[in-house]
């Protein structure tokens, strides 16, 4: 009988590597071009602890999201 589980084995070590590098959403994040107003919103609410807080840096990185959409 087969395990429960996801059914996906082992990564190999290079994976393992990978994984312990670079964050998967920090790199997409960077593949959008709207890294700058990302750190920027990461920033303010680091410093602010709420978001509510950071809405100038949530519109920028919204709208920078919304023009990568709208690219073909």
């Amino acid at each position: 009988m087969a395990r429960p589980g996801h059914g996906r084995s082992r990564s190999s070590s290079k994976e393992d590597e990978d994984e312990e590098g670079e964050d998967p959403l920090d790199a997409l994040i960077s593949r959008t071009g709207c890294v700058g107003q990302h750190r920027a919103l990461q920033e303010c609410m680091a410093q602010r602890q709420d978001w509510r807080h950071c809405q100038p840096q949530v519109r920028a990185f919204g709208e920078c999201m919304a023009q990568r959409q709208r690219r073909p």
